[in-house]
Protein backbone atom coordinates (compact mmCIF):
# COMPACT_ATOMS: atom_id res chain seq x y z
CA UNK A 1 0.00 0.00 0.00
CA UNK A 2 2.92 2.06 0.58
CA UNK A 3 4.46 1.53 -2.48
CA UNK A 4 1.32 2.37 -4.30
CA UNK A 5 1.06 5.70 -2.40
CA UNK A 6 4.38 6.65 -3.18
CA UNK A 7 4.52 5.64 -7.10
CA UNK A 8 1.13 7.98 -7.15
CA UNK A 9 2.98 10.54 -5.35
CA UNK A 10 5.73 10.72 -7.76
CA UNK A 11 2.80 10.31 -11.19
CA UNK A 12 1.08 12.90 -9.53
CA UNK A 13 4.57 15.62 -8.99
CA UNK A 14 5.71 14.57 -12.60
CA UNK A 15 2.38 15.50 -13.73
CA UNK A 16 2.58 19.10 -11.72
CA UNK A 17 5.56 19.56 -13.25
CA UNK A 18 4.89 18.99 -16.72
CA UNK A 19 1.82 21.62 -16.41
CA UNK A 20 4.21 24.37 -14.59
CA UNK A 21 6.58 23.59 -17.51
CA UNK A 22 3.97 24.23 -20.02
CA UNK A 23 2.53 27.74 -18.10
CA UNK A 24 6.56 28.63 -18.45
CA UNK A 25 6.51 27.93 -22.26
CA UNK A 26 3.16 29.76 -22.89
CA UNK A 27 4.72 32.77 -20.78
CA UNK A 28 7.87 32.67 -22.75
CA UNK A 29 5.69 32.80 -25.69
CA UNK A 30 3.65 36.01 -25.03
CA UNK A 31 6.68 37.27 -24.07
CA UNK A 32 8.64 36.61 -27.13
CA UNK A 33 5.46 37.12 -29.69
CA UNK A 34 5.24 41.00 -28.12
CA UNK A 35 9.27 41.31 -28.41
CA UNK A 36 9.37 39.91 -31.65
CA UNK A 37 6.03 42.08 -33.31
CA UNK A 38 7.53 45.06 -32.11
CA UNK A 39 10.78 44.63 -33.33
CA UNK A 40 9.64 43.75 -36.80
CA UNK A 41 7.18 46.12 -37.16
CA UNK A 42 9.61 48.98 -35.99
CA UNK A 43 12.09 47.53 -38.39
CA UNK A 44 9.61 48.20 -40.99
CA UNK A 45 8.73 51.86 -39.62
CA UNK A 46 12.50 52.64 -40.09
CA UNK A 47 13.51 50.88 -43.45
CA UNK A 48 9.82 52.17 -45.02
CA UNK A 49 9.59 48.54 -45.86
CA UNK A 50 5.56 46.78 -45.78
CA UNK A 51 5.09 45.22 -42.51
CA UNK A 52 3.17 42.39 -44.87
CA UNK A 53 6.86 41.66 -46.04
CA UNK A 54 8.22 42.00 -42.56
CA UNK A 55 5.61 38.74 -42.10
CA UNK A 56 6.45 36.81 -44.74
CA UNK A 57 9.82 36.26 -44.11
CA UNK A 58 11.61 37.08 -40.83
CA UNK A 59 8.49 36.94 -38.59
CA UNK A 60 6.89 34.25 -40.43
CA UNK A 61 10.34 32.14 -40.60
CA UNK A 62 10.86 32.82 -37.03
CA UNK A 63 7.56 31.61 -35.89
CA UNK A 64 8.25 28.19 -37.74
CA UNK A 65 11.47 27.39 -36.20
CA UNK A 66 10.24 25.27 -33.54
CA UNK A 67 8.51 23.45 -35.70
CA UNK A 68 11.77 22.58 -37.76
CA UNK A 69 13.25 22.07 -34.73
CA UNK A 70 10.39 18.69 -33.95
CA UNK A 71 10.63 17.66 -37.57
CA UNK A 72 14.24 17.40 -37.58
CA UNK A 73 14.19 15.72 -33.93
CA UNK A 74 11.25 13.63 -35.02
CA UNK A 75 12.60 12.29 -38.17
CA UNK A 76 15.99 11.24 -36.30
CA UNK A 77 14.05 9.32 -33.08
CA UNK A 78 11.55 7.86 -35.48
CA UNK A 79 8.71 9.83 -34.72
CA UNK A 80 7.65 10.07 -38.13
CA UNK A 81 3.54 11.27 -37.07
CA UNK A 82 4.76 13.72 -34.82
CA UNK A 83 6.60 15.19 -37.57
CA UNK A 84 3.92 14.85 -40.19
CA UNK A 85 1.10 16.38 -37.87
CA UNK A 86 3.53 18.90 -36.70
CA UNK A 87 3.85 21.12 -40.17
CA UNK A 88 0.44 19.75 -41.66
CA UNK A 89 -1.23 20.71 -38.43
CA UNK A 90 0.67 24.38 -38.32
CA UNK A 91 -0.80 24.94 -41.90
CA UNK A 92 -4.51 24.01 -40.68
CA UNK A 93 -4.21 26.18 -37.34
CA UNK A 94 -2.82 29.02 -39.16
CA UNK A 95 -5.76 29.61 -41.66
CA UNK A 96 -8.62 27.81 -39.20
CA UNK A 97 -7.39 29.28 -36.21
CA UNK A 98 -5.24 32.15 -36.30
CA UNK A 99 -6.48 33.79 -39.27
CA UNK A 100 -10.14 33.23 -37.69
CA UNK A 101 -8.86 34.82 -34.00
CA UNK A 102 -6.77 37.62 -35.63
CA UNK A 103 -9.81 38.61 -37.94
CA UNK A 104 -11.95 38.80 -34.91
CA UNK A 105 -9.89 40.55 -33.29
CA UNK A 106 -9.44 43.33 -35.73
CA UNK A 107 -10.10 43.11 -39.86
CA UNK A 108 -7.53 41.64 -42.16
CA UNK A 109 -6.95 43.38 -45.07
CA UNK A 110 -5.34 41.77 -48.08
CA UNK A 111 -3.17 44.91 -49.39
CA UNK A 112 -0.72 44.54 -52.45
CA UNK A 113 0.12 42.54 -55.42
CA UNK A 114 2.65 40.21 -53.13
CA UNK A 115 0.52 38.40 -51.00
CA UNK A 116 -2.23 38.27 -53.54
CA UNK A 117 0.42 35.87 -55.73
CA UNK A 118 1.59 34.58 -51.95
CA UNK A 119 -1.84 32.78 -51.38
CA UNK A 120 -2.50 31.03 -54.83
CA UNK A 121 1.06 30.26 -54.51
CA UNK A 122 0.28 28.18 -51.25
CA UNK A 123 -3.17 27.06 -52.90
CA UNK A 124 -0.57 24.95 -55.57
CA UNK A 125 2.01 23.79 -53.09
CA UNK A 126 -0.83 22.39 -50.60
CA UNK A 127 -2.17 20.65 -53.96
CA UNK A 128 1.22 19.23 -54.56
CA UNK A 129 1.26 18.17 -51.36
CA UNK A 130 -2.01 16.33 -51.40
CA UNK A 131 -0.85 14.51 -55.23
CA UNK A 132 2.36 13.50 -53.12
CA UNK A 133 0.01 12.26 -50.38
CA UNK A 134 -1.58 9.36 -52.74
CA UNK A 135 0.72 7.18 -53.63
CA UNK A 136 -2.26 4.07 -52.48
CA UNK A 137 -4.76 5.28 -55.50
CA UNK A 138 -2.15 6.59 -57.78
CA UNK A 139 0.43 3.40 -57.79
CA UNK A 140 -1.17 1.14 -55.26
CA UNK A 141 2.14 1.82 -52.73
CA UNK A 142 2.38 2.95 -49.00
CA UNK A 143 1.59 6.55 -49.00
CA UNK A 144 4.78 8.48 -48.00
CA UNK A 145 6.75 11.19 -48.09
CA UNK A 146 9.68 10.19 -49.74
CA UNK A 147 13.17 11.79 -50.53
CA UNK A 148 12.33 12.60 -53.70
CA UNK A 149 9.41 14.31 -53.10
CA UNK A 150 11.45 16.22 -50.16
CA UNK A 151 14.03 17.19 -52.83
CA UNK A 152 10.70 18.56 -55.09
CA UNK A 153 9.51 20.78 -52.55
CA UNK A 154 13.10 21.87 -51.78
CA UNK A 155 12.97 23.10 -55.33
CA UNK A 156 9.92 24.94 -55.07
CA UNK A 157 11.01 26.51 -52.14
CA UNK A 158 14.30 27.82 -54.27
CA UNK A 159 11.21 28.90 -56.93
CA UNK A 160 9.30 31.14 -54.74
CA UNK A 161 12.57 32.55 -53.41
CA UNK A 162 13.71 33.62 -56.93
CA UNK A 163 10.53 35.01 -58.37
CA UNK A 164 9.78 37.07 -54.78
CA UNK A 165 13.54 38.91 -55.50
CA UNK A 166 13.20 39.58 -59.21
CA UNK A 167 9.89 40.83 -58.85
CA UNK A 168 11.33 43.15 -56.22
CA UNK A 169 13.79 44.11 -58.09
CA UNK A 170 11.98 44.87 -61.34
CA UNK A 171 9.40 47.11 -59.38
CA UNK A 172 10.57 50.36 -58.84
CA UNK A 173 7.73 51.20 -56.72
CA UNK A 174 8.14 48.32 -54.59
CA UNK A 175 7.80 48.76 -50.80
CA UNK A 176 10.66 46.43 -50.33
CA UNK A 177 12.88 48.11 -52.85
CA UNK A 178 12.38 51.54 -51.15
CA UNK A 179 12.57 50.37 -47.92
CA UNK A 180 16.32 49.31 -49.14
CA UNK A 181 16.87 52.90 -50.35
CA UNK A 182 15.57 54.01 -47.09
CA UNK A 183 18.34 51.45 -45.03
CA UNK A 184 21.28 53.55 -46.68
CA UNK A 185 20.15 56.70 -45.83
CA UNK A 186 18.54 56.53 -42.61
CA UNK A 187 20.20 57.96 -39.43
CA UNK A 188 18.23 56.07 -36.62
CA UNK A 189 21.08 53.27 -36.33
CA UNK A 190 20.58 52.99 -32.80
CA UNK A 191 16.99 52.66 -33.53
CA UNK A 192 17.22 50.10 -35.98
CA UNK A 193 19.29 48.07 -33.82
CA UNK A 194 17.01 48.05 -30.88
CA UNK A 195 14.84 47.19 -32.93
CA UNK A 196 16.72 43.91 -34.11
CA UNK A 197 18.08 42.89 -31.21
CA UNK A 198 14.36 43.22 -29.89
CA UNK A 199 13.32 41.08 -32.99
CA UNK A 200 16.01 38.17 -32.36
CA UNK A 201 15.17 38.25 -28.78
CA UNK A 202 11.86 37.66 -29.66
CA UNK A 203 12.61 34.72 -31.78
CA UNK A 204 14.71 33.21 -29.20
CA UNK A 205 11.89 33.57 -26.55
CA UNK A 206 9.38 31.92 -29.05
CA UNK A 207 12.16 28.84 -30.30
CA UNK A 208 12.84 28.20 -26.38
CA UNK A 209 9.03 28.64 -25.09
CA UNK A 210 7.82 26.75 -28.21
CA UNK A 211 10.10 23.92 -27.18
CA UNK A 212 8.99 23.92 -23.73
CA UNK A 213 5.44 24.06 -24.64
CA UNK A 214 5.77 21.30 -27.58
CA UNK A 215 7.53 18.73 -25.33
CA UNK A 216 5.27 19.22 -22.18
CA UNK A 217 2.42 19.60 -24.49
CA UNK A 218 2.70 16.21 -26.00
CA UNK A 219 3.47 14.82 -22.69
CA UNK A 220 0.14 15.87 -21.31
CA UNK A 221 -1.67 15.23 -24.26
CA UNK A 222 -0.26 11.46 -24.46
CA UNK A 223 -1.94 11.22 -20.75
CA UNK A 224 -5.22 11.57 -22.57
CA UNK A 225 -4.32 8.54 -25.00
CA UNK A 226 -4.14 10.90 -28.29
CA UNK A 227 -2.31 9.52 -31.16
CA UNK A 228 1.24 11.31 -32.54
CA UNK A 229 -0.43 13.07 -35.27
CA UNK A 230 -3.43 13.86 -33.49
CA UNK A 231 -0.54 15.58 -30.85
CA UNK A 232 1.44 17.36 -33.61
CA UNK A 233 -1.65 18.71 -35.45
CA UNK A 234 -3.09 20.52 -32.53
CA UNK A 235 -0.91 20.64 -29.86
CA UNK A 236 2.55 21.23 -31.36
CA UNK A 237 1.93 23.35 -34.22
CA UNK A 238 -0.93 25.54 -32.97
CA UNK A 239 1.03 28.48 -30.33
CA UNK A 240 3.56 30.20 -31.79
CA UNK A 241 1.78 31.99 -35.07
CA UNK A 242 -1.30 32.20 -33.07
CA UNK A 243 0.61 34.07 -29.95
CA UNK A 244 2.33 36.08 -33.05
CA UNK A 245 -0.39 36.89 -34.58
CA UNK A 246 -2.77 37.64 -32.36
CA UNK A 247 -0.62 39.89 -30.46
CA UNK A 248 -0.35 41.61 -34.41
CA UNK A 249 -3.76 42.19 -34.41
CA UNK A 250 -4.13 43.34 -31.06
CA UNK A 251 -1.77 45.74 -31.92
CA UNK A 252 -3.58 46.81 -35.06
CA UNK A 253 -0.87 44.97 -37.40
CA UNK A 254 -2.80 43.18 -39.19
CA UNK A 255 -0.30 42.91 -42.29
CA UNK A 256 1.87 41.47 -40.25
CA UNK A 257 -0.33 38.75 -38.87
CA UNK A 258 -1.55 38.14 -42.29
CA UNK A 259 2.48 38.16 -43.38
CA UNK A 260 3.23 35.73 -40.65
CA UNK A 261 -0.02 33.21 -41.76
CA UNK A 262 1.12 33.26 -45.34
CA UNK A 263 4.66 33.38 -44.88
CA UNK A 264 4.48 30.44 -41.95
CA UNK A 265 2.78 27.65 -44.44
CA UNK A 266 4.90 28.02 -46.92
CA UNK A 267 7.99 27.62 -45.01
CA UNK A 268 6.05 24.70 -43.39
CA UNK A 269 5.04 23.31 -46.52
CA UNK A 270 8.55 24.04 -48.30
CA UNK A 271 10.75 23.82 -46.13
CA UNK A 272 9.81 22.19 -42.50
CA UNK A 273 7.59 19.08 -44.08
CA UNK A 274 11.19 18.16 -46.51
CA UNK A 275 13.58 18.22 -43.95
CA UNK A 276 12.37 15.62 -41.73
CA UNK A 277 11.45 13.65 -45.04
CA UNK A 278 14.95 14.43 -46.33
CA UNK A 279 16.47 12.49 -42.97
CA UNK A 280 13.79 9.58 -42.96
CA UNK A 281 11.08 9.03 -45.48
CA UNK A 282 7.66 9.84 -43.73
CA UNK A 283 4.55 7.80 -43.94
CA UNK A 284 1.25 9.23 -43.97
CA UNK A 285 -0.28 8.47 -41.22
CA UNK A 286 -4.22 7.66 -40.89
CA UNK A 287 -6.17 10.68 -41.85
CA UNK A 288 -3.03 12.42 -43.00
CA UNK A 289 -4.43 12.81 -46.47
CA UNK A 290 -8.05 14.52 -45.04
CA UNK A 291 -5.64 16.61 -42.97
CA UNK A 292 -4.25 17.75 -46.19
CA UNK A 293 -7.23 18.18 -47.85
CA UNK A 294 -8.46 20.34 -45.18
CA UNK A 295 -5.68 22.58 -45.22
CA UNK A 296 -6.42 22.71 -49.24
CA UNK A 297 -9.65 23.73 -48.08
CA UNK A 298 -8.89 25.98 -46.14
CA UNK A 299 -6.92 28.17 -48.29
CA UNK A 300 -9.44 28.16 -51.20
CA UNK A 301 -12.10 29.39 -48.94
CA UNK A 302 -9.89 31.98 -48.40
CA UNK A 303 -9.11 33.53 -51.39
CA UNK A 304 -13.35 34.43 -52.25
CA UNK A 305 -13.81 35.58 -49.16
CA UNK A 306 -11.14 37.97 -49.60
CA UNK A 307 -11.72 38.50 -53.45
CA UNK A 308 -16.11 39.08 -52.47
CA UNK A 309 -15.36 40.99 -49.65
CA UNK A 310 -13.53 43.81 -50.91
CA UNK A 311 -10.07 42.29 -49.73
CA UNK A 312 -11.50 42.48 -46.53
CA UNK A 313 -11.74 39.66 -43.92
CA UNK A 314 -13.68 40.79 -40.90
CA UNK A 315 -15.26 39.40 -37.57
CA UNK A 316 -17.69 37.10 -39.53
CA UNK A 317 -15.31 35.60 -42.03
CA UNK A 318 -13.01 34.64 -39.09
CA UNK A 319 -15.60 33.24 -36.66
CA UNK A 320 -16.97 30.82 -39.39
CA UNK A 321 -13.21 29.59 -40.05
CA UNK A 322 -12.63 29.29 -36.49
CA UNK A 323 -15.87 27.26 -35.92
CA UNK A 324 -14.87 25.20 -39.18
CA UNK A 325 -11.56 24.65 -37.24
CA UNK A 326 -12.81 23.47 -33.90
CA UNK A 327 -15.51 21.38 -35.93
CA UNK A 328 -12.77 19.51 -37.65
CA UNK A 329 -10.66 19.22 -34.47
CA UNK A 330 -13.33 17.54 -33.09
CA UNK A 331 -14.10 15.36 -35.86
CA UNK A 332 -10.22 14.35 -35.73
CA UNK A 333 -10.14 13.53 -31.98
CA UNK A 334 -13.14 11.70 -31.63
CA UNK A 335 -12.76 9.50 -34.97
Amino acid sequence: MDILHAGLEVVLESHLTSYLLLIAGITLLLVGGTVLVQGASGIARRFNVSPIIIGLTVVAFGTSTPELVVNVTGALVGQTDLAFGNAVGSNLANFGLVLGIAAIMSPIYLQGQLVRREVPFLLLVTAILMVMAWDEPLSGTTPMLDRGDAIILFLLFTVFVYFMVRDVMREKDDPILSGAQAFQTSPDSQGVARCTVYSIAGMAMLTYGGSITIEQGAAIAKLWAMPEVVIGIFVVAVVPELVTSAIAAYRKETDLALGNIVGSNIFNSLVVLPAAAIISPLPIPKGGDLDLAMAFVFVLVVIPLFIFSKAKLGPMAGATLLMTYVGYLYFRVTT
